[in-house]
């Protein structure tokens, strides 16, 4: 099952990539100088994109596993 390898490291890399994004992202904001209201709509947006880049960096992690064990 070496054909699922490729795959989990190229959703692994999706999801790494997306959390550095996040992480640029609330940079910015942070730079910007926002209020508490416009922090807090920067950081709540920023929740749902770090959850699914978590996921989809943890299913990546689970393709590549099973591929390596089967």
């Amino acid at each position: 099952m070496n054909w699922l390898i490729i795959p989990g490291v190229i959703v692994t890399c999706i999801g790494l990539g997306l959390l550095l994004y996040i992480i640029a992202r609330i940079w910015r904001a942070k730079k910007q100088g926002l209020g508490d209201a416009g922090m807090k709509a920067q950081l709540q947006a920023a929740i749902a994109w770090n959850l699914a880049a978590m996921g989809c960096s943890a299913i990546g992690l689970i393709i590549v596993v099973l591929g390596v064990l089967l």
